[in-house]
């Protein structure tokens, strides 16, 4: 049976790609900031595959630890998917309190290349490791100067990895617009359900983790017309 580690699979992105996978036989290690979210998570995908559901802050050490020791001696996948936006509204670069952007950085880059160094050793050669991106790491957006620079700096090590893992299958992807909480939060007291639900881009990502595409950078709506 295959294994894969999800972060933020409490909700949204994750939980739907969670839920393809638990569907396709794959045992799942999967994580979220709120206990009873994931709870309830859990539950759902343990009546279907073997889930072990840890609680925490990717930010943690002993967190990630957490995780790898859970998922045992192999992981077939990985997938970098828990972010943060960090406040809202957004403030302007200008006014960036560096705290915050500290936080961002570290949720956004710092604790998914951690995860990856933990999880590389038991990695196949062709196993995968997905991180979530956006379309803000490659456009300059006003206001999302906190939030997109720490999605290009998780592109560009994504990019890196890719170049210095051959063996492996190593995919920055952009989900696009989704109605998660995230993406409310971006857009505080806006009307968000014209935005699709996560799981129209779960195709794309399954694309990925079924097909043999090189590694690179890949918009999830457009990945399953090239398999």
């Amino acid at each position: 049976m295959p294994l894969a580690i999800i972060t933020g699979a409490s909700r949204g992105l994750g939980l739907a790609l969670a839920r393809s996978l638990a569907d396709r036989g794959w045992a799942l290690v999967i994580d979220g900031r709120n206990a009873a979210d994931l709870e309830r998570a859990a539950r759902e995908l343990g009546a279907i595959t073997e889930v072990a559901a840890i609680p925490g802050d990717v930010s943690d050490d002993w967190h990630l630890g957490s995780l790898v020791e859970a998922a045992g001696e192999r992981v077939d996948l990985l997938v970098n998917n828990a972010s943060v936006l960090g406040p809202s509204p957004q403030p302007a670069l200008g006014e960036y309190q560096l705290a915050d952007l500290e936080r961002v950085y570290r949720v956004n880059v710092f604790a998914p290349l951690a995860l990856a160094q933990l999880v590389l050793p038991r990695l196949p050669d062709g196993g995968r490791i997905i991180n979530v991106t956006s379309d803000a790491a490659v456009n300059a957006y006003e206001g999302w100067g906190g939030y997109g620079s720490s999605k290009a700096a998780l592109e560009q090590l994504t990019a890196i990895l890719a170049a210095e893992q051959p063996a492996l299958r190593v995919y920055a992807v952009d989900p696009g617009d989704m109605r998660t909480r995230l993406h409310q939060e971006a857009f505080p007291g806006e009307d968000i359900s014209d935005r699709p639900e996560p799981e129209e881009s779960v195709p794309g990502l399954l694309a990925l983790i079924e097909s043999e595409l090189p590694s690179g950078r890949y918009v999830a709506k457009d990945v399953v017309a090239r398999v």
